[in-house]
């Protein structure tokens, strides 16, 4: 993958793949995003077409109903979502890489079969339930439990921050709790949790900034009960994998940041040659051609980072280093173009309808979730050896 760290160099399946969501991008994604955006809605008819292009499936073996891709052609994916619409692909991402490879990576062979065909076609959403209250970036501080009785589980807590937890195919969430250890040393393992599961609730849905139509969600644990058998991995080991979930999704959500710092670049190259003051068109202005320049040249920079972090995860060869500078990287190119488009677009950059302003809102949360920037820059440093 590194001899072609440039989109115009991509192979042929590699190119198709990233031309046809492209494509579906904007005929299908953009007409409607500025619409649930507004009304804070699901867009369940996206999600189908989605789900019948496959793109749940795409880093799945077709045995498990998966289109037998791999990582990189999920990140062409939300690259190209990323560039209209981050909800939609926040939606394919957190359904992927959260939701459907925890159980790839670490099932027994009876629950891949159980729930990777739902997961993978699209007809069903896997949630990630890791975040707490008060255990964000200190995940390991996870203070939900759960313990055995009479060949079950039960699980008591309450997470945060769930993506795509609580819509109407929702049918897993995989949850990390403390199943034993000590107040120093947890014991946290990860469980399988049907959707629905009397004692789960999927409390009310927040009412954020951006990602208006992502589906986010807190959830409340009330002696939930599940097989013993739903155990995901090792015990004691949820957290250590879910860590490994964690360092694959950042990859993910750098190419969608990518997207999102593209987008930036395209609608303002195309304002910047439709707008005129002062009797010329503004992209003619020096002021404004070194911004767009600047965005470009960001857009890029996270671009090749990505590429650079999956083909280290694909080649089998440790990425973790990587993938934290792709996410950091990507992440802040995303919010710097926002808000250079936005000024770029003037007073339109600041009325909702315009996929700048959209952006804007969007784009803050990519320097948060599954991993702030610190987190990013810790990791980095614990790298290189510091």
């Amino acid at each position: 993958m590194t001899d072609y760290l440039s989109t115009g160099n991509l192979p042929d399946d590699y190119a198709e793949l990233a031309k046809t969501v492209r494509d579906f991008a904007q005929n299908v994604v953009a007409p409607v995003a500025a619409k649930h955006d507004e009304e804070h809605s699901f867009p369940y008819e996206v999600v189908a077409g989605m789900a019948n292009m496959g793109l749940f499936g795409l880093p799945f073996p077709e045995e498990y109903g998966g289109m037998g891709g791999d990582y990189f052609a999920l990140c062409l994916a939300l690259e190209e979502l990323g560039k209209v619409d981050q909800s939609v692909a926040i939606t394919l991402e957190a359904g992927v890489s959260l939701g459907a490879m925890p159980v790839y990576r670490f099932g027994t062979e009876e629950q891949k079969q159980a729930w990777l065909p739902q997961l993978t076609s699209g007809q069903a959403l896997g949630a990630f339930g890791l975040t707490e209250a008060g255990g964000g970036s200190d995940a390991g501080a996870t203070k939900t439990t759960a313990r055995l009785d009479d060949g079950h589980w039960v699980i008591n807590g309450s997470k945060q921050f769930i993506t795509n937890s609580g819509t109407d195919i929702t049918k897993l969430v995989t949850v990390t709790a403390v199943t034993g250890g000590t107040p120093d040393k947890p014991e946290i393992s990860a469980i399988l949790v049907p959707v629905p599961t009397d004692g789960f609730i999927a409390e009310p849905a927040y009412n954020k900034v951006g990602w208006n139509a992502s589906d986010t969600h807190p959830l409340s644990f009330d002696d939930v009960r599940v097989p013993e058998e739903n155990l995901l991995g090792e015990r004691g080991r949820g957290y250590a994998n879910f860590l490994r979930i964690l360092d694959e999704g950042r990859i993910a959500i750098a190419a969608l940041s990518v997207g999102a710092a593209q987008g930036c670049v395209d609608e303002s190259v195309k304002y910047a040659k439709e707008r005129s003051a002062f009797g010329r068109p503004i992209g003619k202005y020096q002021a404004i051609e070194f911004k767009l320049a600047r965005m470009e040249a960001r857009a890029q920079a996270a671009r090749t980072a990505y590429y650079d972090a999956a083909a280290l995860m694909l080649a089998g060869k440790p990425f973790k280093k990587e993938a934290a500078v792709a996410k950091m990287v990507a992440s802040e190119a995303a919010m710097d173009n926002a808000r250079d488009a936005t000024q770029i677009h003037g007073g339109y950059g600041f009325m909702n309808e315009y996929a700048v302003a959209r952006h804007y809102r969007d784009s803050k949360i990519l320097e948060i979730g599954e991993g702030t920037t610190e987190v990013q820059l810790m990791i980095i440093a614990r790298e290189m050896g510091v």
